[in-house]
C-alpha cells in the first residue's frame, strides 16, 4: 500500500513539472507571437491629439516597449512567478495600457466566463450522456435516428449563428410572449403530442405500452400548457405546495428505481424518508429563505446531504453505499426543486423591473440595477447568462452524445454484458451498473478537450451577447497589441487546460481498475 501511495505522489509531481514547463515555454512562445505580430503604438501614431508624442512615451514605459519581447518575456515571467507566493501580495501580471493592473481585471472578467462555461459543461455532459445512452438502448429507433439528426445540426451550427439566432428567436419572441401569456389551445394540442411521442420513443416496450404512455403523455402535458395559460403561470410562475409534494415523490421514486430497482425495500423506504423530510423542510425554511444570502443556501444544502446521507446509511442495511448516494441525490433533488421555488416567486418582481422583458440579449447584469434581495439578482444573472450558456451548451451537446452512443453499443455488445443478462440480471443492473462505468471512460477524455473549445467559442459568443468576460478581455487586448491582458487569459486557460488533462488521468485508474498509476 505505500508503495501505491509512493508511486502516486511521484507521478503526481512529475506531472506538475512537466506542466510547469510546458506552461513556461507556451506562455514564452505566446509573448513573443503576439508582441511581434501587433503594433501596440499603431492608433498612437495615426492621432492627431497635440500631446501625441506625452501619450506614446507614457505608453512605452507602461508596456515596457522599449525592451525586446524575448527580454521583456523574462520581466513578465519574474512577476507571474511572484503569484505562486501566497499572501506574498507581490503578484504582478503587468498592466493594460490604460494603467489597470491585469491581476485586477482577470477576476472580474473570469466571473462571467467561468458561469457560462461551467454551466455549459455541465449540462452538456448531463444532457449529451443521458441521450446518447437512450439513443443506444434505442438503437436505429425512431428516437434514435431523430436525436442523431439535431446532434449533427447543432455539431454543424456555428456558434455565432447560434447565438444570433438564440437573440432573435428566443430572447425577443418569448419577451413579446410575456405581453400576453396565452398559449392556444390548438398550440397546445400539437406540443403534447410532439412530447408524448418523445416520452414513448424513450419509454419504448411493446405497442400496447406504446399507446398507453402516449395517450398519458399526452393528457399531462397538453392538460398542463392549457392551465398554465389559463391561470397566467408565464407571467407569475410557482411550483407550489402540492407541485413540492408530486414531484419530491416522484424524484424519489425515480432515483430509488434506477439506483436500487423498484422492488428494493430499503431504497425506497430510503427515498421515501427523505422526501418526506424535504417536503417538510419546504415549509419550514420559508421564512428563512425571504432573509437568506448565499452563506445560508450553502449551509441548508450541506445540512441536507448529511440528512439524506445519515438517512442512507440508517436504513441501508447491507449495502448502505448504495442507500447513501439514494439519500443524497434525493436531498440534492430536492432542494434543487425548493430552490427553483423560490426564484419562481420572485419572478413577477424581477419581471416588473424589467418592464416586462426579462430575458436580456446584452451584458452579464443590467446596469445600476439594484434588486433588494438575493433573489433577483439571482434572477438578473440567470436571464443575462442564459442564452450565452445555451448557446455554448450547442456546442458541446452533440460531442457527448455521439461519444455516450458509440461507446454504450460497444460496451452493450461485451462478453461480461452478454454473461450479466444470462444470469439474468435486470436491463438497469446491467446498463447503470456494468456498462455505464465504462461509457464514461472515453468521455473523461473528451471532457479534457471540451473546455478547451467552450473557452474558444466563449470569445465569439461574449462578443455577440457584449459579455465583459474573459473573451472580451482577450479579443480587445489583441486588437491593441496590449500583451500583457493577452497572457493574463492566455493564464487562465492554459492551467484549466493543464488541470483537467491531468484530473481526466487521475479519473482513468477511478474508473477502471486495470490502470494504474504505474
Amino acid at each position: 500500500m505505500s508503495e501505491e501511495k509512493h508511486t502516486l505522489v511521484g507521478f503526481i509531481l512529475r506531472r506538475i513539472g512537466v506542466s510547469v514547463l510546458i506552461l513556461v515555454a507556451a506562455s514564452f512562445v505566446m509573448f513573443n507571437l503576439v508582441a511581434l505580430s501587433t503594433d501596440p503604438l499603431e492608433d498612437l501614431r495615426t492621432s492627431i491629439l497635440p500631446n501625441k508624442e506625452q501619450l506614446i512615451q507614457a505608453r512605452i514605459q507602461i508596456g515596457n516597449l522599449d525592451v525586446p519581447p524575448p527580454l521583456r518575456w523574462f520581466i513578465w515571467i519574474g512577476g507571474a512567478a511572484k503569484c505562486l507566493v501566497p499572501f506574498a501580495g507581490q503578484c504582478s501580471l503587468g498592466q493594460t495600457f490604460q494603467g489597470a493592473q491585469v491581476t485586477d481585471l482577470l477576476p472580474t472578467a473570469m466571473l462571467s466566463t467561468v458561469q457560462m462555461v461551467t454551466a455549459a459543461l455541465i449540462l452538456a455532459i448531463l444532457f449529451g450522456i443521458a441521450t446518447g445512452i437512450l439513443s443506444a438502448i434505442r438503437e436505429n429507433s425512431g428516437f434514435d435516428i431523430t436525436f442523431t439528426v439535431i446532434s449533427l445540426f447543432l455539431y454543424s451550427l456555428p456558434s455565432f449563428l447560434a447565438a444570433t439566432m438564440l437573440k432573435s428567436f428566443v430572447a425577443i419572441g418569448y419577451n413579446n410572449f410575456l405581453a400576453s401569456p396565452e398559449v392556444p389551445i390548438w398550440l397546445s394540442i400539437v406540443i403534447g403530442l410532439v412530447l408524448a411521442l418523445i416520452i414513448q420513443a424513450v419509454v419504448g416496450g411493446e405497442m400496447r405500452r406504446r399507446l398507453i404512455t402516449t395517450a398519458s403523455a399526452f393528457v399531462v402535458s397538453a392538460g398542463l400548457l392549457i392551465y398554465m395559460s389559463a391561470t397566467d403561470w408565464f407571467a407569475q410562475p410557482a411550483i407550489g405546495p402540492v407541485g413540492i409534494i408530486v414531484l419530491s415523490l416522484g424524484i424519489a421514486a425515480a432515483v430509488a428505481a434506477i439506483l436500487a430497482g423498484i422492488y428494493n425495500r430499503r431504497g425506497l423506504i430510503t427515498a421515501g424518508i427523505v422526501a418526506v423530510i424535504g417536503i417538510a423542510s419546504y415549509f419550514a425554511v420559508q421564512p428563512l429563505l425571504d432573509v437568506s444570502t448565499i452563506g445560508t443556501i450553502a449551509i441548508l444544502a450541506i445540512a441536507a446531504l448529511v440528512v439524506g446521507a445519515l438517512v442512507g446509511f440508517l436504513v441501508g442495511g447491507d449495502d448502505r453505499g448504495q442507500n447513501i448516494r439514494i439519500g443524497i441525490l434525493v436531498a440534492f433533488f430536492i432542494g434543487f426543486l425548493i430552490i427553483i421555488d423560490r426564484l419562481m416567486q420572485s419572478f413577477p418582481g424581477y419581471m416588473f423591473d424589467m418592464n416586462g422583458r426579462p430575458i436580456a440579449t446584452v451584458g452579464s447584469s443590467t446596469p445600476g440595477y439594484d434588486p433588494g434581495n438575493m433573489w433577483r439578482s439571482a434572477l438578473d444573472t440567470f436571464f443575462h447568462l442564459l442564452l450565452p450558456t445555451v448557446s455554448l451548451l450547442t456546442i458541446s451537446f452533440a460531442g457527448y452524445t455521439r461519444y455516450a452512443r458509440a461507446g454504450m453499443i460497444e460496451v452493450l455488445g461485451q462478453d461480461y454484458v452478454r454473461t450479466a443478462r444470462a444470469k439474468g440480471m435486470p436491463e438497469r443492473v446491467v446498463v447503470v451498473r456494468h456498462a455505464f462505468r465504462n461509457v464514461l471512460i472515453p468521455i473523461t477524455t473528451l471532457v479534457a478537450t471540451d473546455l478547451g473549445a467552450l473557452l474558444g467559442g466563449a470569445i465569439i459568443t461574449e462578443y455577440i451577447f457584449g459579455i465583459p468576460g474573459m473573451g472580451a478581455l482577450f479579443q480587445n487586448s489583441l486588437g491593441r497589441g496590449d500583451v500583457y491582458p493577452v497572457m493574463g487569459y492566455f493564464l487562465v486557460i492554459a492551467f484549466m487546460a493543464i488541470l483537467f488533462n491531468f484530473l481526466a488521468d487521475l479519473s482513468y485508474a477511478a474508473l477502471d481498475p486495470r490502470v494504474r498509476v504505474r
